[in-house]
């Protein structure tokens, strides 16, 4: 079957999740959280009445990734799928029009095999360059780009899925909770899934004889094995858990086992001061590519104790985070995977968290550790100096990207590492991790230096910086969704490094926002991609830019914060880049619109680019 009815999907959205709610009062959860608004007359503020005209998925999809994400963080997941059932006894958003379908004739993988990204990057080492033949595109073909389709993403306010491409279709996940199957050139729709939660990670891919099975996370901590050319679900598997559990890195697949890292919610859990800090334990589990089994489980910090009571007597817990966000990566010469990790939420301090990590591929086991930022302790609470904030908290430098395995022109391989403090670090897989060099690159900071990712080219490694700025008196009007103030003018960057000794090849400034609006910055937090001659990168002004990878120079630039008339018919409009970068693979550019979480522009828009006549 290539069409799952619309219906089906909003069925699959509320009955599986809604199962752990029983126990939970949703009633209570409105009255604790939202009454104190909602209850309340206000031109801004919709009316429980209002709220009840909803449907129960559409709220859920609103406190997940939508208006009121800011202030459902401490909201634990059966406390929201509980009050979205409470509140909620309207339809959900309408299925696409037939004429959104691809036609029959048009069959599902037909195009060229090299028109393919497999994954967070093309191939398992996280560098995300495509080659030319693969990439369909050159660096001289780039200036007369134009956007050949859109495709929205009904109902949501963010669009921050991975694409994956194979043979000229794209399975990109979204913040609903929807899988779509696309036509690379047309945009039509193959067949929809609908996961349990919001889905960014990108598609691994695995083939067994004649079936290949696409494998992905959502947000609540669920793996999918799904058939790529029905959609039709194989398998299905929870690798964590603990309440918070977030599945936000993409997996790495090699030789049928399935890596998956887990990260977590419970950093922003803590910001309620009767929330017992914290308990999650960052982790990476190995599957069967085939049936979801597990092979192997590696916990990154030692089993949480209690270690003490809070100043509002909530009892206390450690060690805990060390989370991974991001996609393992293989070195199947040496038979071992790089991961790198995220900070500790509470005390004691592990040797594991902001660390570079190199694990056994067959057992799991950790082979060696280097840790860049020791003792980063840190949760959500210490932005308001709650009571869950550890003393002497840390500076929350852990690390969101995939580590680089990448070869020197001298045949000297190297792991290269980007970190939220604006250095980037280059290690020998063959000295347990020894630093090889360190690169300042940006400011740094909670939502600073790089975030979800650097790319390579086997010359330079290219790290675009977040270092987004809040100014302390604010500029402006809010964001319309992140609430929060963002400086029109600081942020950003694009730098080069040579990766023999990491020296600055050429810096790219960013670009202020022209013209400054709520929710605009020139922060670059999303991940880069590399074709040869070419290096793309996007903006929370919501610019997709490529610039030379001779010298930084600019050859296009797209403005993607404007209405889209859709091929879905789904009214949609663009926002902030954040997230996932641009996907290029037959030539055509790929990328996602839309980012509000941490005050940026809203928008729901994937976008095809490509150049006229191809």
């Amino acid at each position: 079957m290539r069409k799952l009815h619309w219906t089906a999907l909003t069925l699959a959205l509320a009955a599986p999740s809604f199962v752990q709610a029983a126990e939970v009062s949703g009633e209570a959860v409105y009255t604790k959280y939202c009454a104190s608004c909602h209850d309340q007359v206000g031109a801004r503020i919709p009316a429980r009445e209002a709220l009840k005209m909803m449907s129960p998925a559409r709220i859920l999809r609103t406190l997940d990734f939508g208006a009121m994400m800011s202030i459902a963080y401490p909201i634990r997941r059966e406390e929201r799928e509980a009050v979205a059932k409470f509140l909620g006894t309207g339809a959900d958003e309408p299925p696409p029009p037939a004429r959104a379908f691809c036609k029959p004739g048009l069959s599902i993988m037909a195009g060229a095999s090299s028109n393919r990204w497999s994954g967070w990057s093309p191939d398992t080492t996280n560098t995300r360059f495509q080659n030319t033949e693969s990439a369909g595109l050159k660096a001289g073909d780039i200036g007369r780009l134009q956007l050949k389709w859109a495709y929205g993403f009904a109902g949501d306010v963010t669009a921050f899925g991975a694409p994956t491409i194979l043979s000229g279709t794209i399975f990109v996940g979204s913040a609903g909770g929807a899988v779509q199957s696309l036509d690379a050139k047309t945009g039509c729709i193959h067949w929809l899934y609908q996961a349990n939660g919001p889905v960014r990670s990108a598609m691994g891919v695995s083939q067994d004889g004649g079936t290949i099975t696409l494998v992905f996370s959502d947000q609540n901590g669920w793996v999918h094995g799904l058939d790529a050319k029905t959609g039709a679900l194989l398998w299905k598997k929870r690798v964590e858990e603990h309440e918070a559990t977030r599945l936000t890195g993409s997996p790495a697949i090699y030789q049928g086992v399935v890596f998956v890292p887990a990260a977590s919610w419970e950093e922003t859990r803590s910001i309620d001061p009767q929330y017992p800090c914290c308990t999650f334990r960052g982790s990476v589990t190995a599957l069967r590519a085939r049936d979801g089994a597990v092979v192997w489980k590696s916990y990154l910090v030692d089993a949480p104790k209690k270690t003490g009571v809070t100043a509002a007597g909530t009892a206390t817990f450690g060690p805990s985070g060390a989370g991974v966000w991001s996609r393992p990566t293989v070195d199947a010469q040496r038979g071992v995977l790089y991961i790198t990790t995220g900070d500790n939420y509470s005390h004691p301090a592990t040797t594991t968290s902001d660390a570079v990590m190199a694990l056994d591929l067959k057992t799991g086991r950790i082979l060696w550790s280097q840790q860049t930022t020791p003792g980063d302790v840190y949760n959500s609470s210490c932005g308001s100096k709650g009571v869950n904030c550890p003393p002497d908290n840390g500076p929350d430098y852990d690390f969101g990207s995939s580590p680089l395995l990448v070869r020197n022109a001298d045949g000297r391989d190297v792991v290269i590492a980007g970190q939220k403090s604006g250095v980037v670090y280059a290690l020998d897989p063959d000295q347990k991790g020894k630093l090889l060099w360190q690169t300042r690159v940006g400011k740094g900071g909670t939502n600073g230096g790089v975030q979800w990712g650097m790319a390579s080219d086997g010359r330079n490694v290219y790290a675009a910086v977040s270092d987004v700025v809040r100014p302390p008196g604010g500029i402006g009007a809010p964001g319309p969704v992140g609430n929060a103030q963002l400086d029109p003018n600081q942020g950003g960057g694009l730098t080069a490094l040579n990766i023999a000794d990491g020296k600055k090849v050429w810096l790219a400034p960013s670009h202020p926002c022209n013209p400054p609006r709520p929710g605009c910055s020139p922060a670059q937090p999303g991940a880069v991609t590399v074709i040869d001659g070419a290096v793309f990168s996007g903006s929370m002004d919501g610019h997709l830019r490529a610039f030379s990878t001779a010298d930084g120079h600019l050859l296009w630039d797209f403005d993607t914060e404007k209405a889209f008339s859709t091929v879905n018919g789904a009214p949609a409009h663009g926002g902030s880049l954040d997230g996932a970068g641009p996907v290029i693979a037959g030539g055509m550019v790929f990328v996602n619109s839309g980012y509000p979480r941490f005050g940026g522009m809203p928008g729901n828009v994937l976008l095809a680019f490509g150049v006229p006549g191809a």
